[in-house]
């Protein structure tokens, strides 16, 4: 398939586009600038660098490449690192430009990344989950400009699908806290701290309800939501995430800690278990995430022994 990855330079994008070529894809990365983590080595990669937030050079872009597929990653990726109006203007423009060019392109399945933000926690007005695990009915309240521009992106892509119907197939995905290979070896994560330090340090973690995802595991569910874009329902949104808790400790005792009076719901999440479900993904789409802190981060007793899946 003829794939193009906007972002394909960020986090999660150089984990995509790499991932998507080793399967035998032919992937072009759209990004502002070239990345040197993507493999040289694979000629399956095409890297195009240009500014999305032009819709006429997206539109340009991705009809010259007449892409089948469309895997829409970039965005302002950390909330409060520019002015509000500013992420919400860029990543709510971004998302629409890339997917009317993927649409006038001829694109015939269109995969966007959203967040587990949209659910609305870390508000300083106090935030606690209605139930444990969360899924995707979970309500969502999003209360910062990043939040709220992944909440549109989900509504954009539900305006597609009554606008097109099955023409094209659109779908949104929720990964969660996203750790690339590098970072298991020490480099520091999105928010500035390694990931040794986020298990040492419940509370940075606590926020988000110590949820994660390996970039490569959130790679191979893009792959699958392509391949089976056409056989599960139109414009579905998923939650992306490992099936253990960023956290030494069970979540039945840490969630309680720091989200009060959720001691009944937590009770439900037992040993390892995370606080959010990808059944949905395993349903719909049969996929499951492979890897887990306890068997990627260096220094860890089952990282020299762990065995991943395909």
């Amino acid at each position: 398939m003829r794939i193009a990855v906007t972002g394909g330079s960020g986090r999660l994008g150089v984990s995509v586009v790499n991932h998507l070529a080793s399967r035998g894809h032919e992937v072009h990365s759209l990004d502002r600038a070239a990345s040197g983590l993507i493999s040289s080595a694979d000629h399956a990669v095409r890297q195009h660098t240009l500014d999305l937030a032009d819709s006429a050079a997206a539109k340009d872009a991705l009809g010259a490449i007449q892409p089948e597929g469309v895997v829409h990653l970039a965005a302002i990726a950390v909330p409060f690192s520019a002015p509000e109006d500013v992420i919400l203007r860029t990543n709510v423009q971004l998302c629409f430009s890339v997917l009317s060019a993927a649409v006038d392109a001829g694109a015939s399945r269109v995969l966007v990344a959203s967040s587990p933000t949209v659910l609305g926690y870390g508000t300083p007005q106090g935030w606690s989950p209605q139930y444990l695990p969360i899924d995707e009915e979970h309500p969502i309240t999003p209360w910062n400009a990043y939040a709220l521009s992944k909440a549109t992106l989900e509504a954009t892509v539900r305006m597609f699908v009554a606008q097109l119907g099955d023409s094209v197939r659109f779908g949104a995905f929720r990964p969660c806290f996203v750790i690339s290979p590098e970072e298991w070896r020490g480099a520091p994560t999105q928010q500035g701290h390694t990931v040794a330090e986020r298990l040492a340090r419940p509370e940075l973690a606590s926020v988000s309800l110590f949820n994660y995802v390996d970039a490569r595991d959130a790679a191979g569910f893009v792959e699958r939501w392509l391949e089976a874009a056409e056989q599960i329902p139109n414009g579905e949104v998923f939650f992306v995430g490992a099936d253990d808790a960023m956290a030494r400790g069970p979540l039945s005792e840490l969630v309680p800690q720091y989200f009060p009076g959720t001691e009944g719901i937590s009770a439900h999440l037992t040993g390892t278990q995370a606080a959010f479900t990808s059944a949905k993904a395993l349903r719909l789409l049969g996929w499951r995430p492979q890897r887990s802190w306890r068997t990627e981060l260096e220094g860890e007793p089952l990282a020299a022994t762990s065995v991943h899946l395909s």
